[in-house]
């Protein structure tokens, strides 16, 4: 429980922890939102003050825990609109931050109207989610990705390599990397629970094999205090997401390419990108392998880099006319 939200917030949480099965992450994602909405809502619903004489300090000392169904009986889909309005021109927030936001209202919305009962219109229905710009997603070349595992030197070479490794070899998530226990291994696979505390299984090639049982066989075994956790920090404790950011900047650093474009999440599209390119992966088992819930979200790495599409070009049997 929050102590800062409305009862009925909590009690939107409690159904998505509990019945849905969301993540802490996802969790706290829908608790920080729907916070920062109803706050915003508070103030230009009761207090009737324009979006536009709003700011965020005034948003944060907001008081919302008192808010009862009255209150969100008056929210109309225009409210929902505004508060859209001043995240676009006051936060400047992105698309791709609204979006979520919308998201989760949606959710949230949903869950009052069809599962609590207690709203007769829902006045999200009709939200629209704001049009997010398609990106292809930056990846390190597989001579780019060679150069970055030679980079890895010093103190924590062993384990710096294994978990560079296991990025660029199995696609996955910053989050899923930290939360791997020794227990997790078992001969060639590979067991991690992603988004939606969903778990699956990822085949452990040689390379990853050997990255992993090189640096068990060096792990510290003394005055370590997570003995379940697979990385271990200099600290004794499980390695924390700072930690492993840092060291990908560094070696990023080290391999001579640009730290402010590469990150984590970036070796996950690399390994996304080298899975179907040069392992002719396809989509559906790139989809399990990423553990994505939809292949729409895996279709973005089927994208045809630049070399191939000048290739194409170059070798268009008019191109010599």
């Amino acid at each position: 429980m929050f102590d800062d939200i409305p009862e009925l917030v909590n009690d939107f949480i409690d159904y998505m922890i509990g019945i849905k099965n969301r993540s802490v992450n996802t969790v706290h994602e829908y608790y920080y939102d729907l916070r920062d909405v109803f706050r915003f809502l508070k103030l230009y619903i009761i207090d009737k003050i324009s979006f536009k004489n709003l700011n965020d300090e005034l948003i944060v000392q907001t008081d919302i825990k008192n808010l009862d169904i009255a209150f969100f009986k008056k929210i109309q889909l225009e409210d929902l609109h505004s508060y859209l309005n001043y995240l676009t021109t006051q936060r400047l927030d992105k698309p791709r931050t609204r979006a979520r936001k919308v998201a989760t209202l949606k959710s949230f919305f949903n869950y009052l109207t069809l599962k609590k009962k207690v709203l007769e219109k829902n006045p999200a229905v009709e939200l629209e989610t704001p049009k997010l710009p398609k990106r292809l997603p930056k990846y390190l070349t597989l001579e780019e990705s060679v150069t970055l595992l030679n980079s890895v030197d010093g103190k924590f070479e062993k384990r710096d390599l294994c978990i560079l490794t296991l990025f660029l070899n199995c696609g996955l998530r910053l989050s899923e990397l930290i939360n791997i226990n020794m227990k997790d291994i078992k001969d060639n696979v590979l067991t991690v629970v992603g988004k939606g505390n969903k778990e699956r299984s990822i085949y452990l090639n040689e390379t990853c094999q050997k990255a992993l049982a090189e640096y068990i066989a060096i792990r510290p075994k003394d005055n370590v205090k997570d003995r379940e956790a697979l990385f271990i920090s200099n600290r004794g404790t499980r390695i924390g997401k700072r930690t492993v950011e840092m060291l990908v900047k560094k070696y990023i650093t080290l391999a001579g390419l640009d730290p402010k474009k590469y990150s984590p999440h970036k070796l996950r599209h690399t390994a996304a990108t080298l899975l179907h390119k040069y392992g002719g992966v396809d989509i559906r088992s790139l989809q399990e392998i990423l553990g994505h819930e939809s292949v729409s979200t895996t279709e973005i790495y089927t994208h045809v880099d630049n070399d191939e599409i000048r290739n194409a070009l170059e070798n268009n049997p008019l191109n010599n006319l």
